[in-house]
């Protein structure tokens, strides 16, 4: 079984001035050229960003069907969840640049309907979950078959779209990254979200405690849901002393020894003051927009380390460790020890509504696009 890296998405590339342009499904740098069906074959449907404005300025269109070329399979999506890089990227502030026009969609799930030359792993018929960066919002896609994983048996396409970018970067975090071991304490920080949610899991299969700290009672009720010990809800526990004394209450004053924190923002300094003695403080994004400054000396009289979390790298500089990663995440889905949150399933063509409700900050784990 092929288990696949992340795209590498960090080059920015050109931007087609050809309004008629057909969308390059995907757009990553090692991604091969599409062959486009001549006019009267049959059609698909995607959601194209033409003009990287904003959601509404997106447009479900009719589009020829694509012909894999070597190395692609014609991916038919039955599901494909929500990211917050999906937002940035049709704001334009991603850091990855797609070509215009292009279809968004970072993570989907479907079945091969087609395989291009070269490609013997897999098969028409089968049934994969795929990261590629863009693509995913439509009724079909192109997409590099060394990032296809294949799906076993039981392995349904709703938690497969939601699976791999939650779980990947969240395993990277703790247990390459942090090291975690058993008995240590996991504060996660944005816990109700798709990243939180996978940490909670992560880090419960691994022994370690969890506190969880989220927005609202109802999200704090979801998180020990899945197996948090301890929640703190960070409205009622006001920034920065409130949420300060949840933390050392919670871990009898000895603070946590790993933060996981895919939020920034004001929360990163409050947190980081409540880390305990050789502590691990994971950054792993910047959900609450500003990217926060630490007083450096914190490390030093915390004994304790600020700690990178890039897992799109990870794949690419060491892919035998993140494939050795992915066979053992997808063993844990088949023993049950892991599982995405699913907020809600949505039809692909209330896409804008989809984007809207993730803008309310009101999803509990993932929001999935269906076909």
């Amino acid at each position: 079984m092929v288990l696949f890296g992340a795209p590498d998405c960090r080059r920015r590339v050109r931007r087609s001035r050809d309004k008629d342009a057909l969308p390059r499904h995907l757009s990553c740098p090692q991604s091969l050229p599409q062959h486009y069906p001549s006019e009267g074959d049959p059609s698909m449907h995607a959601w194209l960003c033409e003009n990287p404005v904003g959601v509404d300025a997106l447009t479900w269109k009719e589009l020829p069907t694509p012909t894999p070329g070597p190395g692609q399979v014609l991916i038919e999506i039955k599901a494909a969840s929500l990211n917050f890089p999906d937002l940035l990227i049709v704001q334009n502030k991603y850091q990855m640049k797609p070509p215009l026009p292009f279809v968004p969609g970072s993570e989907y799930a479907g079945v091969i309907q087609a395989v291009g030359e070269g490609v013997t792993h897999l098969k028409v018929g089968q049934n994969v979950a795929c990261l590629s960066g863009t693509g995913g919002f439509g009724t079909h896609t192109l997409a590099p078959a060394a990032l296809c994983m294949p799906l076993p048996e039981g392995f349904g396409h709703v938690d497969a779209a939601a699976f791999i970018m939650i779980y990947a970067t969240s395993w990277h975090a703790l247990m390459d990254r942090a090291q975690l071991k058993a008995g240590e304490t996991v504060l996660v920080l944005g816990a109700a979200g798709g990243v939180g949610t996978a940490a909670i899991q992560i880090a419960k299969a691994a022994g370690a405690k969890v506190i969880a700290a989220a927005s609202t009672d109802e999200k704090c009720e979801l998180c020990r849901s899945i197996g948090a010990d301890a929640t703190i809800n960070y409205t009622t526990h006001a920034l920065p002393n409130g949420f300060r004394d949840a933390i050392k209450a919670a871990t009898d004053g000895k603070g946590p020894d790993v933060i996981y924190d895919p939020v920034g923002g004001d929360f990163a300094e409050p947190a980081f003051r409540s880390i305990g003695w050789r502590g691990r403080y994971l950054v792993v994004g910047f959900a609450s927009g500003p990217i926060p400054s630490l007083p450096l000396n914190l490390t030093l009289l915390k004994g304790a380390s600020l700690v990178g979390v890039f897992w799109g790298d990870f794949a690419r500089r060491e892919p035998k460790a993140n494939a050795q990663m992915m066979t053992e995440l997808a063993q844990w889905y088949g023993q049950g020890k892991i599982k995405p949150v699913i907020d809600s399933t949505m039809p692909m063509a209330e896409l804008k509504a989809a984007y809207a409700h993730m803008g309310s900050r009101g999803v509990k784990g993932k929001l999935v696009m269906v076909n």
